[in-house]
């Protein structure tokens, strides 16, 4: 990481560094609205700590005294989590989410909270109840979502790093076109405690970074086993030594489905342009077919709304958040739900109540959860014959502000290429690989469950 470098070789200071972050926002941010709170007092409290270390040469971690933001789904004790949502506008987190934990602990400098799709269900940044985020490419155009202010933040250089949270490709998509690195683990790499829960199942605490070993080291800080969450693994991480290594001997599938029509021309060419530099780095390519992933979106739509329907069911403005004015109880829950969540949200919540019903369960729920296992099996296939898979990440580049935004269907089908990998659970990585019509075009690889030290070799070959 250049900012842990720099700041070893006292080219400059913790303080220095955090107060560069917030100059940026403040000159920045009233156009983009990556960040919805700033946690600047706490912020510099923090970074005068590692320059007092670094003072006295005191060996400082890789992210000692570096700046990071953080997406507003996760907690941060004392501050603001609200989810891009009116119900939780002014709601405080009383503690801590799990990977909070953990960088605090590796000294990490947190600088505030980014703006969201609303509960992070959206793929554009335009849902959020604080105003849609814009892309620093083009400020006409969408960053990308559920992690829009992440993505923004990092691509004008308002934070060094940041947290997102990835469902269906809320890490990958803002990733691709803000034209920087997104990264999601394995399901059960990261603790999801303290995560506010949109689909249980998908949900992945996924990081946003100019660069893939920068995705490394917080992908090591983070990862491990915690008792809070019991679906997290044990298994060890390391992945920021793989960075570097050769490629050559290493198998990359390319499937074909994933070429099919819908994909724009600019962009099919940049990924071909970058199936072609892995073969020259010594990969070996192989056309492959991944016949049920065509079930994918279905699935994922499916699954996603009925457990979000669930989960979402606590917010009922009798414990916590929003409140509506009413004169009975039922009054209440019906006019805080109405009033408290957007339309979006209330379009999950009610597709995910349908397919949860007694006379659809069956037909939709059960069905959906047989074809995952379906998918899955069709990646386990493919990983028994390649190393990694390389794909678009988006069928497009950034679209413009409100050009699908009152079309459902269409921004929902923008999310073809990315949920395949929450369906079956594998980790997956976002690398810029070019430009169509001067935008930004992500390149998405894949591997197998829990091997993500393989895909942090091809991402950094990739990346060279």
């Amino acid at each position: 990481m250049s900012a842990h470098e720099g700041l070893v070789k006292k080219e400059f200071s913790s303080v220095e560094l955090a107060k560069a972050c917030f100059d940026a926002i403040r000159e920045k941010d009233e156009e983009l609205n990556a960040f919805i709170s700033l946690t600047e007092d706490q912020a510099y409290e923090d970074a005068e700590k590692v320059d007092k270390k670094i003072n006295k040469d005191t060996k400082i971690g890789s992210l000692e005294g570096v700046p990071i933001a953080i997406k507003d789904i996760i907690c941060v004790a004392g501050v603001k989590a609200t989810a891009g949502s009116k119900m939780l506008a002014n709601y405080v987190a009383p503690y801590d989410a799990t990977v909070i934990q953990k960088l605090k602990k590796a000294g990490a400098v947190i600088i505030g909270k980014t703006n969201m799709d609303e509960f992070a269900m959206g793929s554009s940044g335009e849902t959020s109840h604080f105003g849609p985020t814009k892309n620093p490419v083009d400020l006409k155009r969408v960053p990308g979502g559920s992690s829009s202010g992440s993505a923004a933040a990092v691509a004008a250089d308002e934070t060094i790093c940041a947290l997102g949270t990835d469902t269906g490709g809320s890490v990958r998509c803002p990733a691709s076109f803000c034209g920087i690195v997104g990264f999601k683990p394995s399901y059960g790499r990261h603790s999801r405690h303290g995560i506010m829960p949109m689909a249980s199942s998908f949900d992945q605490v996924g990081t946003l970074t100019k660069t893939v070993r920068d995705s490394a080291i917080l992908f090591e800080a983070m990862a491990g086993k915690d008792p809070f969450d019991p679906t997290t693994s044990d298994k060890k991480v390391k992945v920021a030594e793989e960075i570097g290594k050769d490629i050559a001997g290493m198998k990359i599938g390319v499937p074909a489905e994933y070429f099919a029509e819908g994909l724009d021309e600019g962009v099919s060419a940049v990924i071909k342009e970058a199936i072609a530099k892995l073969e020259k780095r010594g990969a070996t390519i192989v056309d492959i077919s991944l016949p049920r992933i065509k079930y994918a979106l279905n699935v994922y739509y499916i699954l996603m709304a009925a457990e979000a329907s669930s989960n979402l069911a606590r917010l009922d403005g009798v414990r916590f958040g929003y409140r509506a004015d009413a004169e009975n109880l039922q009054e209440m829950y019906l006019k805080t739900r109405r009033d408290g969540f957007g339309d979006e949200v209330r379009r999950r919540i009610m597709l995910g109540t349908f397919v949860l019903s007694s006379g659809y369960y069956d037909a939709y729920y059960k069905k959906a959860c047989q074809a995952r296992r379906l998918i899955r099996e069709d990646f386990d296939r493919a990983f028994e014959v390649v190393d990694c898979l390389i794909s678009p990440t988006m069928p497009t580049t950034a679209f413009k502000l409100g050009e699908k935004f009152n079309d459902p269907m269409a921004m929902y089908l923008a999310d073809i290429y990315t949920v395949s990998a929450n369906v079956a659970g594998i980790p997956a990585i976002v690398v810029p690989a070019g430009s169509a019509k001067k935008l930004p075009v992500g390149a998405q690889l894949m591997t197998k469950a829990f091997e993500e030290a393989k895909l942090f070799r091809v991402a950094g070959a990739l990346e060279q």
